[in-house]
């Protein structure tokens, strides 16, 4: 590594040691203590770092890392008793808000296999920001707590279907598809592609359930823990690659690795190991996104961006607050709910990368 690459860690490490503590301090959370590190550091404002799509890919990684332990706390119990809520309520916000924003793109003249892609990225909300919000305000165990991560995890679970459906659209005739080039997949015909997709995350499921015992019981006999995490990372790295192969998202990957991993009697030294790694990761990810906010383009255009954005807010909130109220929660119990879920999402960065 050059002094380059070792001042610009410094750098993020720097500016989110001196921001983050002052943005909690005054009630403002962690998260937008990581965004404004990354607007303060980037090349809008002193211009630490100025290559920010450099830095993106630092970021990926972090998103990466970030889906694979959303994948390992998929506990069976906590699906199972909130089942009802998670495909009742979780499915309706999905379909009911992709369909409005689809219509939305209908009118304004765009194609629907345009429209249906924006309008299911548009449909999802941010799981690390409203699950890390909770958390810090003691909220995730009270009913607006447990409806949000419902619709939460319903949310990161449709990610992958909708990572199907997406090369079924064809936008002038042809079907959408990664951007990597490199896909083992890209010459077959669109039902093809979507079902080799289904079957590669099928196989990765169920096979990687039956055997990943076998394999870690097998290094477990080193009784070396470095090994243990070493393993446990290469199966990340290893699904990500496969999934890189047959050009979906690699962060899809290790949101199937963890979800492998959930049942593991490993789980809990699994995450013991990388618990340490998750806010760092997940700060990095947030620095990267402030640091990509293009102030120049808010100043030339700033009544749209802000239209824009009341707009998306404002569809997203007045559907959450009747599925709330669908859903018996009550007065401030529905507001928490619907004004957290209503922003935008992560995953939309890694969606709209393939549509």
């Amino acid at each position: 590594m050059d002094s380059g690459g070792l001042f610009n860690i410094f750098i993020f490490l720097v500016a989110a040691c001196a921001v983050v503590p002052l943005a909690t301090r005054f009630k403002l959370g962690a998260v937008l203590g990581y965004l404004l590190s990354g607007v303060l550091i980037g090349p809008f404002a002193l211009g630490f770092i100025s290559n920010v799509e450099e830095v993106m890919h630092f970021a990926e990684f972090g998103v990466v890392m970030m889906l694979f332990l959303i994948g390992l706390e998929l506990d069976p119990s906590t699906l199972w008793r909130l089942r009802r809520t998670i495909v009742g309520l979780g499915g309706a916000q999905v379909v009911l808000t992709s369909a409005v924003f689809t219509g939305v793109g209908v009118l304004f003249g765009f194609s629907l296999p345009v429209s249906l892609a924006v309008g299911m990225a548009l449909s999802l909300s941010s799981t690390a920001i409203v699950l890390q919000m909770l958390e810090e305000r003691n909220l995730l165990r009270t009913a607006a707590g447990e409806s949000a991560f419902s619709v939460l995890l319903f949310q990161d679970i449709s990610v992958i279907f909708i990572l199907i459906i997406l090369p079924l659209l064809a936008v002038g005739g042809v079907a959408v598809e990664a951007e990597h080039s490199a896909s083992l997949l890209e010459h077959l015909p669109a039902w093809q592609h979507a079902l080799a997709i289904a079957a590669v995350i099928v196989a990765i499921i169920f096979g990687g359930r039956y055997l990943s015992s076998y394999l870690f019981d097998f290094v477990a006999r080193t009784r070396l823990r470095e090994v243990t995490t070493a393993t446990s990372l290469a199966l990340v790295v290893g699904t990500t690659l496969l999934m890189y192969a047959i050009g979906l998202s690699p962060a899809l990957g290790a949101f199937l690795a963890g979800v492998v991993l959930a049942n593991s009697e490993y789980k809990h030294s699994l995450e013991t190991d990388i618990q340490p790694f998750k806010g760092l990761l997940l700060g990095l990810f947030f620095i990267s996104v402030g640091m990509g906010i293009n102030f120049d383009l808010m100043v030339e255009h700033p009544f749209i961006i802000l239209g824009l954005l009341a707009a998306l807010i404002g569809v997203k909130l007045v559907l959450l607050l009747g599925l709330g109220k669908l859903i018996r929660l009550h007065g401030s119990q529905n507001i928490i709910f619907a004004f957290g879920l209503c922003q935008g999402s992560e995953f939309a960065f890694v969606l709209f990368q393939y549509s």
